[in-house]
């Protein structure tokens, strides 16, 4: 059970001085800056008032068929263009100011044939000029980009979507989104086509989409599907939608999305993906002793949609050579640190399989999936030490059963010689309740299915359930695990609360986590504890002409062993600036008290049982990404348990043009315990070359000054078809400070893919 604070737990942080200040300074911000809101907001609107979005009625628009082809060449000058139905013009900001039409006008068409749904924008833009397009690889960073896109829900369940946009260059960018949007995928890939143009007045976007790449019913007479637009202009920071929706909200809120009507009954095809892969590769280095080692492979994926909104997934001799590496990050904690998924076999449809700490979207919640996850797919085909192991194959069916969200895992490890061949299962089951709701269980099973170690097994299964209305959200979940030997404490539970309108933000968690949970197919950075967290804050909008918003706030959080004994507090208020250009800075101010029950090692210092107080003030400021040169600096300093430290991190990026990206990232850390002092940094440099939205190189290079190592990785991608690639890359971990008897090269490898996309 999680046990409630004590009356004076609190209370008795309020006694230190430092701690008051912080919270006086932060309370004289809120009431100095109250005052300029509604005189700054006056000003900046001339006399304009915002409409509450959610008060505007949902548009809609007419589906006109094509009257004869269509040419993608971002010019809409086919005679059938001018026949369709448009828009009127309008978008509405959801920023800098939720409920003012968007400055610039947007006109929007909507045609399909038998084949495919054709969308035309015409896009007005007085300065055409200083149009931002932040590269032409493929999902290319969209907050560092004007862009275009729009939201289909096919289905009409207003959970889901699928999301296309681009950038002014053409550099596309998707998405699938659940839960109507509390939940995204940007790592999912459909097959479209865009074509764009500029012009005197601003530019143009053409998109075809093939019916095949979307998942609608089969059905007879008129189909009605949701519909939204969204714009981002970015030299502005101005967001907007064709469909107005609240300021704390994106294009993936479908309950509240338009709709386009007049389409036919069109007829699912077959909508069969059939994937072949070739692979080669060299490895050689330290964990190569007998010399440099030679594979080919050959392997195949396949996708079937057994309905319009069930797909079955199967993978023979999976390889994911071409894979970016992971980037090294620095411990500062004594908790286990959450290395993301970056594998796309996985990330399709991954939306379906969460379960975990919920982290929505202008919620500050207290958690975040990096806290907690019940099914990790990086536990598949990855060894502790981020190696990969060799996958015999596997299936997955995924998606909607009427109101049920359905997920099947089935996958098969071989091992290599020190880890054994292993299966895994997962089977994920979901309902939707009233519009954004959902209850739902998970199973989760590994299986030793080789050696001696057959006995060798790790189960977990959860309960969760997700209450979300336009304000409130209610978030609950419980899980345990089985494994051989584990007899304490197995259980995980949480309830989570949150509010967020436009002014105003409150946050409430609870969470337990036994002694002996043990998820071996998830991630959880912290066991045996007993969780509190509160957090409130104000969302000033407008309060100077030159300001987005201004955002104060407070957060608390509370940490005991599962006997009820005190083990860490944290007192935090701080003040979130965003500026009208997207420029963002942060102050805060957090007080720390830290009981460590038994000797603990940070950063390879032991550390002596007793209590530790300490504070930190941090700093940090993010520039707008659209400009030719942008990037960041963060700095924080105080106390860190019984010594100091000293953290200042900075990003440098520098894009002429959409072609070229050259960033370098210098992380340090000065710190001192226990008397030692300790240097733990971290340096990076990438490079991104974009010959066409076809053809990309990057670099990537980590020097990691604490364990003396740098990482190196250098990808060669060329789309000869869509979704089909060739791939070269070449990786290399050396280490840089070798003993006399030690070998530097720790790891180097080539690897050449090949795969080719055939449909049926």
């Amino acid at each position: 059970m999680i046990q409630s604070p004590s009356p004076s737990s609190f209370s008795s942080v309020f006694r230190d001085s430092g701690l008051l200040r912080g919270i006086i300074i932060w309370a004289v911000c809120i009431t100095a800056l109250v005052p300029a809101t509604e005189a700054g907001a006056q000003e900046h609107d001339m006399g304009r008032e915002p409409v509450p979005p959610e008060s505007l009625p949902r548009p809609k628009l007419i589906a006109f068929p094509a009257q004869e082809g269509v040419i993608l060449d971002g010019i809409l000058d086919e005679p059938s263009w001018s026949l369709a139905d448009s828009t009127d013009g309008t978008l509405w900001l959801t920023q800098p100011t939720a409920g003012l039409p968007a400055p610039d006008r947007t006109v929007i068409r909507i045609m399909y044939d038998d084949d495919a749904l054709y969308m035309g924008a015409v896009l007005y833009d007085p300065e055409p000029h200083r149009l931002v397009s932040a590269g032409l690889e493929p999902d290319f960073n969209p907050q560092a980009s004007d862009m275009f896109g729009m939201a289909i829900d096919a289905s009409r369940d207003k959970q889901s979507a699928y999301v296309f946009g681009a950038n002014p260059a053409g550099a596309k960018w998707d998405a699938q989104s659940f839960n109507d949007g509390a939940a995204i995928n940007a790592a999912w890939e459909g097959i479209y086509d865009v074509s764009t143009s500029t012009f005197d007045e601003g530019w143009i976007m053409e998109m075809r989409i093939p019916l095949s790449t979307l998942r609608f019913p089969a059905g007879e007479g008129e189909q009605v599907w949701g519909l939204n637009f969204s714009r981002q202009v970015r030299r502005r920071n101005e967001y907007a939608t064709w469909a107005a929706i609240p300021r704390q909200f994106r294009i993936f809120r479908m309950s509240e999305a338009g709709t386009v009507e007049g389409l036919p009954a069109f007829r699912p095809g077959r909508n069969v993906q059939v994937k072949p892969f070739f692979s080669g590769s060299s490895q050689g280095g330290q964990l190569h002793p007998n010399g440099p080692a030679q594979e080919y492979d050959v392997g195949i994926d396949a996708k079937w949609a057994v309905t319009p909104r069930l797909v079955l997934d199967l993978t023979a001799l999976t390889d994911f050579s071409q894979v970016e590496v992971d980037e090294e990050q620095i411990n500062l904690t004594r908790f286990s640190l959450f290395f993301p998924e970056k594998r796309d076999f996985f990330l399709e449809n991954d939306g379906i399989f969460t379960f975990a700490d919920d982290a929505s979207r202008a919620f500050r919640s207290g958690s975040s999936p990096q806290k907690f996850k019940l099914f990790h797919s990086r536990r598949i085909g990855l060894s502790d030490q981020r190696e990969p192991l060799p996958i015999a194959g596997g299936a997955r069916l995924s998606g909607r059963i009427g109101r049920f969200e359905v997920g099947l895992m089935e996958m098969q490890t071989l091992g290599d010689g020190m880890d054994p061949a292993e299966n895994f299962a997962v089977a994920r089951v979901r309902r939707s309740l009233l519009t954004r709701s959902d209850i739902g269980f998970i199973i989760v099973n590994r299986q030793v299915t080789g050696g001696a170690d057959v006995a060798n097994y790790s189960r977990s299964g959860g309960l969760d359930a997700n209450f979300r209305f336009d304000r409130l959200q209610v978030n609950a979940y419980a899980a345990i695990t089985d494994d051989p030997g584990s007899e304490g404490d197995r259980s995980i539970g949480s309830v989570q609360l949150g509010w967020r309108d436009p002014v105003f933000d409150f946050s409430l968690l609870g969470k337990h986590v036994g002694a002996d949970f043990r998820p071996d197919v998830g991630f959880v950075n912290r066991t045996a504890v007993n969780q509190w967290f509160t957090s409130g804050g104000v969302h000033l909008q407008r309060p100077v002409s030159w300001l987005t918003e201004l955002n104060p706030y407070l957060d608390m959080t509370e940490s005991y062993s599962v006997a009820g004994a005190f083990e860490s507090r944290e007192i935090k208020p701080g003040l979130m600036v965003i500026a009208n250009d997207g420029g963002r800075l942060s102050l805060d101010y957090s007080r720390r008290q830290e009981r460590l029950a038994r000797t603990s090692t940070i950063l390879g210092v032991p550390m002596a049982p007793g209590d530790y107080a300490f504070d930190l003030m941090s700093m940090s400021y993010n520039a707008n990404g659209g400009r030719v040169v942008s990037g960041n600096i963060s700095f924080s300093t105080g106390r860190f348990f019984d010594g100091d430290r000293s953290s200042v991190s900075g990003t440098v990026s520098v894009r002429p043009n959409e072609h070229i990206l050259l960033e370098g990232t210098a992380q340090r850390n000065r710190i001192e315990l226990g008397g030692n002092p300790i240097d733990a940094d971290l340096f990076s440099g990438r490079m991104q070359l974009g010959f066409s939205t076809r053809a990309f190189l990057s670099s990537f290079v980590q020097y990691n000054r604490v364990a003396g190592e740098m990482l190196t990785n250098v990808r060669f991608n060329l789309i000869h078809a869509p979704l089909s690639d060739v791939f070269m890359v070449f990786s290399e971990r050396r280490r840089m400070r070798p003993g006399p008897k030690e070998v530097a090269v720790i790891d180097r490898g080539f690897t050449f893919k090949v795969t080719r996309l055939l449909q049926f």
